[in-house]
């Protein structure tokens, strides 16, 4: 059996294993929620450490932490940042509101990791205190809404990553493919004639656009309220404490930060996270979008559209063999209908503050820290695995463009509406194109039949054979 040491805390004594780095207060929480057996994210985990070893420094130039006893917690911040004692964050992603528990975690871990590092045993909490050393001048209701932003911010330059390799990726495809002709389709009807790259490329820009919409959407969330303390007053901190802080905090997470001026605002509200989770699943809602675009132009090989090749990445069937799945695409389905629930669980839990604080923080930094992560994946593994190896198949298109009865949308301006679709009801009926019906019945020849019906020229604005159409005036 593993040895154990007596803590106590306000509700009492405890035994807590020998060994562990954290302390009571962290143990009462592993036990009241077993909840999911998820651990907190690691920047999660990162952003909070970041909090205390800037804190500790702060306090040290101060004068208000004695040097010793700062260096320490700086060198068992350090120890964590350089991935040690990650297993001694143990507190379950549902807890207490606030995220107390997961502060208290970090709190317990670098006290007694501090205070080996002075000479002292875990579990004495002398020199270093959890409370009046590594929390000095905070509270978990800083502390969270601020370590919600860090980590957040420090998760988007890899997302933003994926979204350009992304949009590289289609906008390649744009230009390989801009030559092949292809019918449209809306409403899952034939339609007027489109490029295959114009379709690659309206999807680069797409995502293209919601790059910029989310690095924007993060900026917001550049202003820490830390130093607000319990309710966003600042009640137990010095007045050059959070701009000191937002310097330190700048340097160690190489993000750049700015000190909030309204702290009880950024306390009350959860409006900046709101935003740029609102920003994250608009995202996602394209980006699903586009994958169901890409598994429904592969679809086939013989009863479906078959426009496109997928690279093909794993058998597709257990049953049917040399089957092959759009795989990489439906992957990103998947994700994109878990990362809307992830969102939808920040919009809710953002309303869910009451008065001076929000305190289902806790959750609200899981999913939006989980959301960019697993989407940002998603969003790479399709560029890479999927999109970059895609190829056309240039014949299907044609075949499927020449029999399109949305051609005669061509023929409108110079027959009108209505013969265009008496030729277009005809067309499907004989199974004639609309071209072997427009020479059979010799509607036009030559030259004017070539514009009319220039498919290449019906991918651009204007009007085909737009020669003879009046002007007005």
């Amino acid at each position: 059996m593993t040895s154990t040491r007596i803590e106590r805390d306000p509700l009492g004594e405890k035994p807590v294993p020998r060994d562990a780095l954290y302390g009571i207060q962290t143990l009462r929480a592993a036990e009241n929620f077993p909840i999911s057996g998820l651990r907190p994210l690691p920047a999660f985990v990162d952003a909070v450490v970041w909090i205390k070893r800037s804190a500790a420094l702060t306090h040290k130039e101060t004068g208000r932490l004695e040097a010793r006893l700062a260096d320490a917690i700086v060198t068992a911040a350090d120890e964590i940042l350089g991935g040690r004692h990650r297993d001694q964050f143990i507190v379950d992603v549902y807890q207490a509101g606030a995220g107390t528990s997961h502060n208290m975690n970090c709190n317990e871990v670098l006290a007694n990791r501090a205070n080996e590092l002075l000479g002292s045993e875990r579990g004495t909490y002398d020199p270093v205190h959890p409370n009046d050393h590594v929390n000095m001048a905070q509270s978990t209701n800083d502390v969270i809404p601020t370590a919600m932003r860090l980590a957040t911010l420090a998760t988007v330059p890899g997302f933003l990553a994926s979204l350009a390799r992304l949009a590289a990726a289609f906008d390649g495809k744009g230009q390989q493919f801009d030559h092949v002709l292809k019918s449209g389709r809306t409403h899952l009807q034939d339609a007027t004639p489109i490029r295959l790259g114009q379709e690659f490329s309206a999807w680069a820009r797409t995502v293209e656009r919601h790059r910029t919409k989310l690095a924007q959407a993060a900026d917001w969330l550049r202003d820490l309220g830390i130093g607000g303390t319990a309710v966003g007053t600042g009640i137990n901190a010095e007045v050059e404490y959070p701009g000191m802080m937002v310097r330190h905090l700048s340097k160690v997470s190489n993000i750049e930060l700015r000190e909030g001026k309204e702290r009880v605002q950024l306390m009350q509200s959860m409006g900046d996270i709101a935003s740029f989770s609102g920003a994250f699943r608009a995202y996602v809602l394209d980006l699903n979008k586009i994958a169901n675009d890409i598994r429904l132009l592969a679809s086939g090989p013989r009863t479906g559209l078959a426009e496109i090749l997928l690279p093909a990445v794993q058998p597709g069937s257990s049953i049917m063999p040399g089957k092959v799945n759009p795989s990489i695409a439906e992957m990103v389905n998947q994700v994109c209908y878990q990362a809307i629930g992830l969102d939808t669980t920040v919009a809710m839990a953002a309303e869910a503050g009451q008065l001076e604080l929000n305190v289902m923080m806790p959750v609200i930094t899981h999913n939006i820290v989980f959301g960019l992560t697993i989407v940002g994946n998603a969003t790479r593994v399709l560029a890479e695995r999927c999109v970059e190896g895609i190829e056309a198949d240039e014949r299907q298109c044609a075949y499927w463009l020449e029999r399109s009865p949305a051609l005669v949308t061509a023929l409108a301006p110079k027959i009108g509406y209505a013969e265009s679709a008496k030729l277009a009801k005809e067309a499907l009926a004989t199974g004639l194109t609309v071209k072997e019906l427009v020479v059979k019945k010799k509607i036009l020849q030559g030259a004017e039949l070539d514009e009319v019906l220039d498919l290449r020229a019906m991918t651009e604005i204007g009007v085909p054979g737009g020669k003879g159409i009046p002007t007005g005036g």
